[in-house]
């Protein structure tokens, strides 16, 4: 009988927000594939953990993948861990869970921390819907032209960054999406946890007189006013159309976009009418 492959979420900084769960399963099983062997290795010597790791990271992946899935095949069971949080959230592993699932492997979650959400969390922005978009892209021309495509999600917008680019970033949402407010967690759950929030333009100034350290999480704020319907409506004419292209019927398709944008099928119709018009 074929293994298990288990998608073990481990502490985003403080080591005693790893779960129960998490540990019993590292225990349990056969290897434990790694973002990075040395870092894994000092937490599994935290936890009293002896067990063998690999490297799975992203300049293995393709290739590690097919390695730990012929021996999950086998009959081993194979833990995935990243450095912090959630494995293949902006992080390794999309490509092995891909591929156990298309060669029939059990794939198991192991829930626990992820900075995503806690961030979103005590960001004080609005949490009943929101887009997370990973990093953006490093060139401010390339990330303005990003911001650009989502600035119209009606969702809190969440991305991550790095403390060098902070600033710079910042300014090219506050040219794109304008002064909304805004937070920036850092070093989440670690001594010197922060979290900073205000307007884009107030957030500039704090990070211009206290240059960023340690890992970041931005947090935007939705859309309001007129701008957001028209992009919403172009967004969602898009989805449809890709949905189609994947081989749905439009029916199906307007269905699954309307569920995706948070619209009923018929309010969702109307605003392809209204963009067909415009």
């Amino acid at each position: 009988m074929p293994g298990t492959l288990y998608i073990v979420a481990t502490p985003i900084g403080n080591l005693d927000d790893i779960t129960f769960r998490a540990i019993a399963t590292l225990k349990n099983v056969d290897l434990v594939a790694c973002e990075d062997t040395r870092h894994t290795r000092k937490l599994l010597s935290h936890l009293g953990i002896n067990k063998p790791t690999v490297s799975y990271h992203e300049h293995n992946e393709a290739e590690r993948s097919a390695e730990l899935v012929r021996e999950i095949e086998n009959g081993r069971s194979i833990a995935l861990v990243t450095d912090a949080g959630t494995p293949a959230i902006s992080d390794p592993g999309f490509r092995i869970v891909k591929l156990a699932i298309e060669s029939r492997i059990d794939v198991v979650p192991i829930s626990g921390p992820s900075a995503v959400i806690t961030a979103l969390s005590v960001s004080g922005l609005p949490t009943d819907a929101f887009f997370f978009a990973g990093f953006l892209p490093s060139k401010s021309g390339e990330r303005r032209r990003r911001l650009e495509e989502i600035a119209g999600v009606p969702s809190t917008l969440v991305f991550y960054e790095a403390p060098h680019r902070i600033s710079r970033t910042l300014t090219d949402c506050l040219t794109v999406l304008g002064d909304r407010q805004a937070a920036v967690a850092r070093e989440l759950t670690k001594i010197h946890e922060e979290i900073v929030r205000g307007s884009i333009s107030e957030l500039i100034s704090h990070f211009e007189a206290k240059p960023a350290k340690g890992e970041l999480v931005l947090l935007i704020d939705r859309a309001t006013g007129p701008n957001i319907v028209n992009n919403t409506q172009g967004m969602l004419a898009s989805r449809v159309a890709e949905l189609e292209t994947a081989g749905r019927d439009h029916r199906a398709a307007l269905k699954q976009a309307a569920r995706e944008f948070g619209l009923t099928r018929s309010e969702a119709y109307r605003e392809l009418q209204h963009a067909k018009k415009s």
